[in-house]
């Protein structure tokens, strides 16, 4: 009995080192990811909530003493917002924007990757000219797009005139007037991300299986039936991939925005970001400035999450 009893002892012991370095080793990733999760939220969690903390209060830049929180006036800079009709100038312009910019660029892009997927010779090269754009930071192409439609020296309008469609070179004034204002931002934000969805399109082209394609020919179907029966459908996760990157990159096209009308004139290009900026550095009311941010934050999330959910539908299809 003491036998027996010292050699239950024994394996008990033997269990417990065993489970405890089983709980050590399930714990031990958490224990390296450690230091990023924190820095990560000392980074990036922090600020998110300080801003909507300032939010919640009038502070001023020129009032250091309005960094109050007061239950009562706590949703005012929110009240205020709507209450005016810059916000929802500005609101409705943001919109049309992230429409047309994403849906102009995933036109396009699907077009170059199915064009650059039948090129045999010289695809490399093509790809290399692609990403070009890419090398440019978002403030170079605002002066750039900004040179390109100036009423006076323009590129644009020199060109128009030397075809002989302008009897004069300053005739049209693509950054002043309403509708061409936003086309001429449109434009430029559909140059600089243009090369990223065209990439993940041909990827996703070029990875699709070829006896799928080879069992249409033998059927008959035309190069339009493959691609809307076959090609399209199947790239569908690619493409709600890119357009949820794209939309978070296009969510940030502030620099292009500022550099080329600054929101003007009259807020006719107006959109969130320059709005943030006008109110919270320009007037130094920095708690209308962070409620107008987190009016971003959500209309950015909803269109990402739109394309996320899609995805994730277009997998479980699959």
């Amino acid at each position: 009995m003491r036998l027996q009893t010292r050699v239950q002892s024994g394996s008990d012991i033997q269990e417990r080192r065993v489970t405890d370095g089983r709980i050590s080793a399930r714990w031990f990733p958490f224990f390296m990811l450690l230091p990023a999760i924190l820095f990560i939220l000392v980074i990036m969690l922090f600020p998110l909530v300080y801003s909507f903390y300032v939010s919640l209060t009038p502070y001023e830049l020129l009032k250091p003493n309005s960094l109050q929180f007061e239950l009562s006036r706590a949703l005012r800079n929110y009240q205020t917002l709507f209450a005016e009709s810059i916000f929802w100038k500005s609101v409705g312009n943001t919109i049309v924007f992230l429409f047309l910019s994403i849906n102009l660029s995933y036109v396009i892009a699907l077009s170059l990757s199915q064009l650059l997927a039948r090129v045999t010779r010289g695809q490399g090269i093509m790809r290399t000219l692609l990403m070009v754009p890419m090398m440019f930071a978002p403030i170079l192409v605002g002066f750039q797009f900004r040179w390109f439609f100036n009423a006076n020296v323009g590129l644009v309008n020199n060109l128009l005139y030397s075809l002989g469609l302008m009897q004069e070179r300053g005739q049209i004034a693509w950054l002043v007037v309403e509708p061409l204002g936003m086309f001429s931002i449109i434009v430029a934000s559909i140059w600089m991300n243009l090369p990223v969805l065209t990439i993940i399109l041909l990827a996703g082209t070029l990875s699709l299986p070829q006896e799928t394609f080879e069992a249409a020919d033998v059927d008959g179907a035309n190069s339009w039936q493959q691609f809307r029966f076959i090609t399209f459908p199947l790239l569908a996760p690619f493409s709600y991939i890119a357009l949820t990157i794209l939309s978070l990159d296009i969510s940030r096209a502030f620099d292009i925005v500022r550099i080329m009308t600054d929101g003007g004139p009259a807020h006719r290009t107006e959109l969130n970001w320059t709005y943030v900026t006008r109110l919270a550095i320009d007037n130094t009311k920095f708690g209308l400035g962070s409620a107008m941010s987190w009016v971003t934050v959500v209309l950015a999330v909803v269109f990402t999450l739109y394309f996320f959910r899609q995805l994730v539908r277009s997998r479980v299809v699959q």
